[in-house]
């Protein structure tokens, strides 16, 4: 994509075949419409700039029964503490925004991960006129996003009932708020600080508002509370107190439900009335503090300044020769990996990162992060981390440090404490892998001590260490018949994670007799393999497998998903798969049954059908589930059992088919940038099986050039001038003007800057990357063990 600094004026006059640009009017002769849609096509790329193809609508339009990702326009700044939404659902809804609303009830401040999830600490603005009115159906306002402006910097939106345009800009702890009141008769702007504990003062002399709200809806989190300061421009003329709706004498108030009405003084003609916002999970003191982050920045400039920063961090990727659809799905789904985990930690008045802790609930020195899932984040959205922004996530690493001091453990789903939901021990896989793949400057001694420990030991919920270690570590799995569910998809997460640890232990230089313990764990996704169906099976204390057995069985033994989703979960060691399934082409037979087969299912242990299992069936590719993440690194597998062609066609098959830039455009649930990351990752043409280990397994490009500008200053590209819609195959590729002909590339050579050239091909080559030599990691062909 060609980046401009400066905007030009474009206006494409198709039926005159003329092109207006900066300079004046061109004369064009005749051409055909194809050559006059590239011409205005290529004008177009020169005006737009990463964040102009961002959709943040992109998924809104979701439900309870079916997720087309379960997003909402998220107003923000790249892993800032805050962002900020419009509010089309009901106080404490977790579909907070949902595109085929029609009213809007405040603009809210959130740190909301999924509608799953749900929030906490959120409150809300929304102005008004006429009647002062707080109760939130009555405010609410009709609107239209015809009159609607969703940017990752801005948003922007017309408030039909109440002739208000409602605007803001952020910044990482705060925003800046302006109300364009169309009525002179009156203007107010509401502050809803939310139910379950809030508290709301005026101090009308300094036309400013503070407050807190403590809601939150997952986990313990003791003394938690979001701080609020609000400064509005104009003087407050009046004021209401309310507590559950019921206004209150005086200037404060604190209950379940607080909340205020400001007024301000008639003016003729249109009124504009700004505030500051900024918050904090720490103190009153505190917020006021990060108020500082507006400085005296007017609201163009606040807004100027998030764009620019959203054109750094987009722009870490560059593409050229897509079409305007595939800009826009390439550059919204970035623009979704980062965002979670957002930051927890704040810089003190010494200039020093300091952080309310959810785990012991007092204000401890350094940094933390939350809002994210490792079941689901781990596959690729750290990867894309380690790879694009590797400064973040020593941050974050840094962070879960923190987490394992404060909370005895590290946490699975941090929300933004512990939350008991899903499983696995996935952090293993994302210390591992960051430290791997060379984070360096923090306590990694500390940091391994912490897996050792989530390894070996039941947490203080479920979804916390390792339910059914005990099982685990003795059997070699977790039996399905002693209470623990979603027995077989734990067993194979933990082998991974074993495999994460053994890696990470290999690095440090443990002992060999602990570095050979979690390299034989490693290994205990074979307990669960069936011969007779060549699936993942549920197998109880006893050693038999369970009885009966429906691979299209969703949850029971498994999680989200059944048999033919998981049993590809051994991304460490795929050759030992092939060997149990009786090789190369019945493994190649086993993943094409995927696709072949009817969506059918077995909806019977959660009694009716869960978004997830509609998402599979009405998706037209046979058993694969993209909507969740268990098996979306199962099409890269082809490259492992010689026919990586299969992998080009399926990756294809998916980026065209499952993504697009509007508000239906995922088929399931985004999840915090994991299911973009597998969009960002497949479109540059590989893609992370394996997180703790150092490579990528290949697929094809999608665009005929991308460059990844790493944060070492090197740059990396992948070429592929004749990619088309026909052209899906690898014909032939070229590493820095040499011969490449391995199915997968390594993370240092991305990071040591350079070429791949891709020669693509609308028939597969059906001899490139099928030899042994070509295939990527596998233990079982590991002969450098311990």
């Amino acid at each position: 994509m060609k980046v401009s600094k400066t905007k030009n004026w474009v206006i494409a006059l198709l039926g005159l075949g003329m092109l207006q640009a900066n300079s004046g009017l061109i004369a064009q002769q005749k051409t055909s419409a194809g050559a006059k849609k590239a011409a205005v096509q290529t004008a177009i790329q020169e005006i737009l700039e990463p964040v102009d193809y961002v959709n943040t609508l992109m998924g809104t339009d979701s439900k309870v029964s079916l997720s087309n990702g379960n997003t909402y326009p998220a107003v923000g700044l790249p892993w800032g503490m805050n962002m900020w939404t419009p509010q089309t659902g009901k106080m404490g809804d977790g579909w907070q925004y949902t595109y085929g609303s029609d009213k809007i009830r405040g603009i809210k401040q959130t740190h909301q991960p999924s509608p799953w999830m749900n929030d906490y600490g959120q409150f809300s603005l929304m102005p008004i006129s006429g009647k002062a009115e707080f109760d939130q159906e009555k405010r609410a306002s009709w609107f239209s996003h015809k009159s609607e402006v969703a940017k990752p910097y801005y948003y922007g939106v017309y408030l039909a009932d109440y002739h208000v345009m409602a605007e803001v800009t952020p910044t990482e702890r705060a925003s800046m708020f302006r109300f364009t009141f169309g009525n002179p008769d009156s203007a107010f702007v509401v502050l809803d600080a939310f139910d379950r504990g809030s508290e709301v003062q005026v101090i009308p002399e300094k036309n400013m508002l503070i407050g807190y709200s403590s809601r939150y809806s997952r986990g313990k989190l003791p003394n938690f509370k979001n701080y609020f300061i609000i400064v509005f421009d104009q003087p407050i003329d009046t004021y209401q107190i309310l507590e559950e709706g019921k206004q209150v004498a005086g200037k404060k108030t604190n209950g379940k439900h607080a909340g205020a009405i400001i007024g301000f003084k008639k003016t003729t003609g249109k009124q504009v009335v700004q505030a500051k916002v900024a918050s904090s999970f720490i103190s009153a003191e505190q917020a006021e503090l990060n108020l500082k982050e507006l400085q005296n920045d007017s609201f163009e400039q606040i807004k100027a300044k998030g764009r620019a920063k959203w054109n750094e961090v987009l722009g870490k990727i560059t593409i050229e020769g897509a079409t305007d659809e595939q800009y826009r799905t390439f550059y919204s789904t970035l623009y979704r990996t980062v965002f979670f985990p957002n930051k927890l930690y704040e810089i003190n008045k010494e200039g020093k990162a300091v952080h309310y802790s959810p785990y012991t609930g007092e204000v401890k020195p350094g940094y933390m992060f939350a809002g994210t899932g490792f079941w689901d984040t781990f596959r690729a959205l750290y990867p894309l981390l380690n790879m694009l922004y590797p400064s973040i996530n020593k941050e974050m690493q840094e962070g879960l440090l923190n987490c394992y001091k404060e909370g005895g453990f590290l946490p699975e789903w941090s929300s933004p404490g512990f939350a008991d939901i899903m499983v696995g021990n996935n952090s293993a896989s994302v210390v591992a892998e960051a430290y791997l793949k060379g984070a360096r400057g923090y306590d990694i001694g500390t940091l391994y001590e912490a897996l050792q420990h989530g390894a070996n030991h039941e947490g203080p919920m479920t979804a916390v260490g390792r339910k059914g270690v005990g099982y685990y570590n003795e059997l070699g799995y977790v039996p399905y018949d002693v209470g623990i569910n979603e027995n077989a998809a734990r067993t194979l997460e933990y082998a991974y994670d074993d495999f994460a640890i053994y890696r990470l232990a290999k690095a440090l230089g443990r002992p060999k007799e602990e570095i050979k313990l979690y390299a034989d764990r490693s290994q205990n996704y074979k307990k669960l393999f069936d011969p007779e169906t060549k699936l993942m099976r549920g197998k109880n204390k006893d050693g038999k497998f369970q009885a009966p057995f429906n691979p299209l069985k969703w949850g029971d033994a498994f999680t989200e998903g059944n048999s033919w989703h998981y049993s590809w979960s051994v991304f460490h060691d795929v050759q030992g798969l092939i060997d149990l399934m009786g090789g190369d082409k019945v493994f190649v037979n086993m993943l094409d049954s995927v696709f072949n087969q009817a969506p059918d299912f077995d909806d019977s242990y959660y009694g009716g059908v869960i978004h997830e299992i509609r998402e599979m069936q009405i998706a037209n590719m046979g058993q694969y589930a993209h909507g969740n993440q268990p098996i979306q690194h199962m099409i890269y597998l082809y490259n492992y059992a010689g026919e990586p062609w299969k992998a080009q066609y399926w990756a294809r098959e998916v980026l065209n088919r499952m993504y697009k830039p509007t508000p239906d455009g995922y088929c399931g649930d985004e999840d915090n940038g994991q299911t973009s990351a597998w969009y960002v990752f497949s479109a540059l043409g590989f893609y992370p099986v394996c997180p703790a280990m150092d490579q990528y397994v290949m697929g094809a490009p999608l665009f005929k050039k991308a460059t990844l500008h790493l944060e070492n200053g090197k740059t990396f590209t992948i070429e592929s001038a004749n990619n088309s819609a026909e052209n899906r195959y690898v014909k032939d590729a070229k590493l820095n003007n040499k011969a490449f002909t391995k199915n997968w590339i390594g993370h240092e050579t991305i990071l040591n800057g350079g070429k791949l050239t891709i020669d693509m091909d609308a028939v597969p080559n059906k001899t490139r990357g099928v030899s042994k030599d070509a295939v990527p990691y596998s233990f079982t062909s590991d002969k450098d063990k311990y």
